[in-house]
Formats: C-alpha cells, sequence, structure tokens
C-alpha cells in the first residue's frame, strides 16, 4: 500500500495551460494534493518558479498591507500557495500580467501559479479580477488510473478503449469496498499508519474549523455537520433540497447557500440533467456525488468494508466512485467533466445514470454493482434517439470480469477500466 511518489495526471495539463495562460488557479478540497503537484511541477519542470505560502502570517500581513512589494519581493513565475488568504493581492497580479503583456508578449505566460482550498472566498475575486487572463484547474482526489500508474485519457465506454484499459489488475468485490472506503486522498495511500477514521475526523474538524468557521454565515457547526452527514447519506441521488433541509433541521434557503459551500469547496459534484429542444418532460434536478467516497462513508457512519457491501447504502456509493473516476478521468485530461458529462431522467422514469456527450455524440452509460447484470440493464438507452443527435457506444459498468458485448453497439464493461 505505500507509494512514496505517485504521479498525478494533472501535470502535464498544468504544464500545457502554463503555456497559454498568464496565472493558473488550481482549485480542489483540502489534502487533494494541490501544493504537491506544484512543488513537482517546480522541481521537474520550470526550477526558477518562487514559491511562498500565505499559511505563514508574516507573508500573509505583507500581501495584505502591501500588494506591490509582496509582488517586487518574489518577481516570476510565482507560486502563490493558499491565495483565498489574501485576494488583495489580485488586482496588483492583474496589473502585473497587463505590464508583461505588453512589454513581452511572447512571455506573458505561466507567471502566477496560484491555490486555494477555500473557494468561495477566492473565486468572486478572481472573476472580477482576473477575467480573460486565468485559467481555472480542478484536481481531485487519487483516480485508479493513477493507483495503478496508467496513463489517463478521458473515459468512452466504446468497445476498443475497453478492450485497451482492461488490464489484470482486477479488483475484487472486497478489495473495490475497501478502496471506497479508503476515499482516494494521497495520505492514504502514503502512510500506511493511518487510521482512516482518525484521518477523516480530524479532516472534518478542519474543514469546519477553518474554512467554515471562516463564513460568517455559519454559527452552528454542529448543525453544519448534520447538514453534511445528510448531504452524504444522499451521494448518488437527485439532489432534493427540502429532503437535505428537513433531515439537517434548517431551512431550505440555508440548505441551498451550504451546499454551495461543499460544492466550492471541492467536496461534492453536481450532475447536472441532459437536456436538449427535442426532449420534453425531463427532470431538471442535478444528482449529487461527494467527490470522495472515504468522506462520504465516513459521514454517513461506515467504518468498515464488509458492512458497507452489505448495506442499503452499497449501490449509491458504488456509482459514486464510478462517476468520480470519470470526473477525474476529464479533468486530468484538462477537460472541464461539466462540460461532457449528464445523467438522463424523464417524467415516465425512464433513467440513464451517465450520458457522455463528446462532439454532439451521445454515449450512455448503466452502473451496476453485480458481476452479471442482464441485458435489459441497457434498456433506456434507445430513449436518446429522440434528441436526434448521433448515439456513440455505450455499456454497462459493473464487476464483470472482462469487456463482454451485450451487442454491436453495447457491452459490460469492467470497473477496472475507468
Amino acid at each position: 500500500m505505500n507509494h512514496n511518489h505517485i504521479t498525478r495526471l494533472l501535470e502535464t495539463a498544468i504544464e500545457e495551460n502554463a503555456k497559454s495562460f498568464p496565472a493558473l488557479i488550481i482549485c480542489g478540497a483540502r489534502q487533494v494534493g494541490k501544493t504537491t503537484i506544484l512543488e513537482i511541477y517546480r522541481r521537474t519542470r520550470n526550477k526558477d518558479i518562487a514559491y511562498v505560502t500565505l499559511d505563514d502570517p508574516i507573508e500573509r500581513k505583507l500581501a495584505k498591507t502591501d500588494p506591490a512589494l509582496f509582488l517586487e519581493r518574489y518577481g516570476t513565475p510565482l507560486i502563490i500557495d493558499e491565495m483565498q488568504y489574501a485576494t488583495e493581492l489580485l488586482p496588483y497580479i492583474k496589473m502585473q500580467i497587463d505590464r508583461e503583456r505588453m512589454n513581452h508578449k511572447e512571455q506573458s505566460n505561466g507567471l502566477f501559479f496560484l491555490t486555494g482550498s477555500q473557494m468561495f472566498a477566492l473565486m468572486k475575486n478572481v472573476s472580477e479580477s482576473l477575467a480573460g487572463r486565468v485559467c481555472v484547474m480542478d484536481i481531485y482526489g487519487l483516480s485508479n488510473a493513477e493507483l495503478s500508474g496508467g496513463k489517463q485519457e478521458f473515459f468512452l465506454p466504446d468497445f476498443q478503449y475497453c478492450k485497451n484499459r482492461d488490464s489484470n489488475q482486477r479488483l475484487t468485490i472486497n478489495e473495490l469496498f475497501e478502496r471506497i472506503l479508503r476515499g482516494s486522498f494521497p495520505e492514504l495511500y502514503q502512510n500506511d499508519k493511518i487510521v482512516i477514521e482518525k484521518f477523516y475526523s480530524s479532516y472534518v474538524r478542519t474543514y469546519l474549523e477553518r474554512d467554515i468557521r471562516d463564513m460568517a454565515a455559519i454559527k452552528d457547526e454542529t448543525k453544519f455537520l448534520t447538514f453534511m452527514s445528510a448531504a452524504a447519506a444522499r451521494t448518488g441521488q437527485e439532489c432534493n433540497y427540502s429532503d437535505i433541509a428537513k433531515d439537517a433541521q434548517i431551512d431550505m434557503k440555508t440548505a441551498v447557500s451550504w451546499l454551495s459551500l461543499l460544492r466550492t469547496s471541492g467536496l461534492v459534484f453536481l450532475l447536472q440533467p441532459y437536456h436538449n429542444n427535442l426532449i420534453k418532460k425531463i427532470i431538471k434536478r442535478p444528482k449529487l456525488y461527494f467527490t470522495d467516497t472515504g468522506l462520504a462513508c465516513y459521514l454517513a457512519g461506515y467504518s468498515d468494508s464488509v458492512s458497507l457491501e452489505r448495506s442499503a447504502f452499497n449501490g449509491a456509493v458504488f456509482e459514486t466512485f464510478i462517476v468520480m473516476e470519470i470526473v477525474k478521468s476529464f479533468a486530468n485530461a484538462n477537460k472541464d467533466p461539466r462540460l461532457y458529462m449528464y445523467y438522463y431522467r424523464d417524467t415516465n422514469g425512464k433513467e440513464i445514470d451517465l450520458v457522455i456527450n463528446i462532439n454532439n455524440t451521445l454515449y450512455p452509460i448503466e452502473i451496476k454493482k453485480s458481476g452479471n447484470p442482464g441485458r435489459d440493464a441497457v434498456k433506456n438507452f434507445d430513449v436518446l434517439a429522440k434528441t436526434k443527435q448521433e448515439q456513440g457506444e455505450g455499456g454497462v459498468i459493473c464487476m464483470a470480469e472482462k469487456v463482454v458485448p451485450i451487442n454491436e453497439k453495447y457491452h459490460f464493461i469492467p470497473v477496472q477500466c475507468i
């Protein structure tokens, strides 16, 4: 289990984007590896980058009180870690970028690399100050491909792609649920001695004490924790704010606002419904997924993989794992998953777990925690004909041992292919 260095597949995308944009912001939840990936980028690809963290109170004070002097002291290129602590820097970063653009057009990219955990504090200021000058990149926890040393391409359920990805590193159901329970935070794979439950309890406490306490609107951390648990219990389901509000004993408006905090903190991903003008009667609510299955299991009260696999929660958390692996495959391949990934559900009860839309071609996917889901698992795929869009191959991601055709267009896809 001890992987001292796991190559992060986003490194290549960072290098590509640094050639095209003056500033990059790496967003993601606490401890997913934002700082580490920039340190590795600096060490292996660009040793000239200076580094400063605003976690340091002395640096933070200078950045807040004299932003111009702060930037002059460090020069460019520069990594600024925990940028949310001194958003006063942003207008000065903008002025510096504009100066560089006027003076050295060809060298005005890759000047600033910023990270932030509290994106709700940061993004408002970024969109005002750095519009058109910044590339926003999301980093998630470790992916299956990263843990198995594979290369990252965005996932498509076509037969040849899946055959190429079908390695011998097959996960048994027990191994898979251990992985789901452990989650994807890098530290859990670099230190065998960590007790998973202790890691997550300290993670949640840090999040509540550092990120949530900074939000003046949240006075009651216990209530927020109850809300987080209510949301975690609904991972893989349609986002029903009134249900979550009822469970957490808060009003609907608060539930909407707090879920938005979880999303901007990188802890929740909302999968939007697919629709076009030709389909009527579509359900409009997004589906809610926790970005880390380990955190979702901890908040929902599961502490061992056997009980988890036998519980009523198993299908939802299995689906969460699969969807988030596909999200990571897009993000690591330098594509925004929100532009390509949807789900389908109409008021007649027809549902498709995932629809990938690439080049106006729709690829339908069902997700089933079963070794042999049966051919009727693809029965709803034909609803996509109504969209009048081209339809690509599709499949059922499941616990099958190998890629097996269902018909000439659809197939069973083993978990290890994603």
